[in-house]
């Protein structure tokens, strides 16, 4: 992890399905459902004060956690439209 004033990407994994209708909730953060039932929630997050208000949302939505990582920014082609920096 950078200092905490540094954007990183992160995955966030959701133990169960969030429909896409969250997006917004989520700061333009991509929402992927997995085949195993979970979501999987990537995106850029601005600092680590966006990090907190971010899980404080899931928190406040009742979804449990499965993990949260920080990920090497992905190539520009990988990044889907409104996920941008």
């Amino acid at each position: 992890m950078n200092t905490a004033h540094e954007p990183e990407w992160f995955e966030i994994r959701l133990q169960q399905h969030l429909d896409q209708r969250w997006a917004s909730w989520f700061d333009g953060m991509t929402i992927e459902p997995q085949a195993d039932g979970s979501t999987l929630l990537r995106g850029h997050v601005a600092d680590q004060a966006a990090l907190h208000g971010l899980l404080a949302r899931l928190r406040d939505l009742g979804l449990p956690l499965v993990s949260v990582a920080a990920v090497p920014v992905p190539p520009p082609q990988a990044i889907k439209k409104g996920n941008q920096p």
